[in-house]
């Protein structure tokens, strides 16, 4: 609408007869007023820090002051359906196990409790040497029928509360750490956030922000705090002077694959540093695939072996007695 010459009152009447949000449509109705009263575009969003973050900010705020805003928004039309593009991918390579899993957990909880109990009173009245398999599969049975609820509770309880400890201040920048070093998913994140960083940091280059700038404004954006305080920290070594490319390649810094230190210091030799960061932002989206691929590869078997193991269990546990009472019974 803006590049069609529509002023920007009338472009948020159109915007909020076009929203199904009742929520945000308030917030557009807010944004026009605040625009009619004389406030900034960018004002008006930074009033809303929930729904435009930093980032989206930062282009705005450029493009009013350059007279480029047109271009900004495109920009950041063209990187929010990147990012969603990206957040697919990651969650395509986890949507899979995770219906697995959670498939089990209710159908493992359901036998728990109403099927397994039931058990208990017929392997008693069995007069048979049960075996082990049966032993082991009596002694869950009887349990869960005395304590199955508290038990299930408690777990989910547990979880809850491991995911509340996850996320407190204190906890969270080293779980960051420790999800970084686990097999094929801590690549996964590693792809995700340098891919991020990448098309973050490239385009708000390509936008006309300084690199100072730029780098303390990605560095918001990644949601692992491993990375984001890596970006603060060279945020301020950039200021000082150092490169970008030169603080990568330092020990420090071991998050960042050395090939990404390596790209960036021949981007910022050659003066194309938001092409090369782009370039990076792609290579690394290739890797997301390549490993969400493996981490699908690698649970399917995992994840059926397990259920089949399980499932052959207590089959054989119910089985063994039922046919040693049948033998018993022909014998005599």
């Amino acid at each position: 609408m803006i590049r069609a010459g529509i002023p920007l009152t009338e472009s948020f009447d159109t915007l909020q007869s076009q929203t199904k949000s009742k929520e945000f449509k308030k917030v557009l109705i807010d944004i026009e007023s605040q625009i009619k009263n004389g406030e900034s575009l960018t004002k008006a969003f930074g009033k809303y820090p929930k729904i435009f973050d930093q980032y989206y900010l930062s282009m705005v705020g450029v493009g009013e002051e350059a007279g480029t805003l047109e271009k900004n928004l495109q920009f950041l039309a063209d990187q929010l359906n990147k990012e969603n593009e990206l957040k697919k991918k990651v969650q395509a390579a986890t949507i899979y196990p995770g219906i697995v899993l959670f498939a089990t957990a209710i159908i493992g909880g359901f036998i728990s409790l109403f099927i397994l109990p039931q058990l208990v009173d017929f392997f008693n009245t069995l007069n048979v040497d049960l075996p082990l398999s049966t032993r082991v599969l009596m002694w869950f049975a009887t349990l869960m029928k005395n304590s199955g609820v508290l038990i299930i509770v408690g777990f989910i309880f547990s979880i809850l509360g491991i995911m509340t400890i996850l996320k407190t201040k204190k906890v969270k920048p080293h779980w960051h750490r420790i999800i970084l070093k686990l097999p094929i998913i801590g690549n996964l994140i590693k792809f995700s956030q340098i891919s991020r960083f990448a098309l973050n940091f490239g385009t708000l280059l390509s936008s006309g922000i300084p690199t100072t700038s730029a780098i303390e404004t990605t560095a918001m954006t990644m949601s692992n705090l491993s990375y984001q305080n890596d970006l603060k920290k060279i945020g301020k070594l950039l200021a000082k002077g150092k490169p970008i490319g030169e603080s990568l390649s330092t020990s420090e810094f071991s998050a960042f694959p050395s090939i990404v230190g390596k790209m960036i210091t021949v981007g910022e030799k050659t003066g194309r540093l938001d092409e090369t960061l782009l370039y990076l932002a792609d290579y690394y989206e290739d890797e997301i695939d390549t490993a969400s691929k493996t981490l699908a590869t690698i649970l399917e078997p995992i994840l059926l072996l397990t259920i089949g193991l399980v499932v052959a269990f207590v089959a054989l546990a119910i089985i063994s007695p039922i046919y040693e009472l049948t033998n018993a019974a022909r014998i005599s």
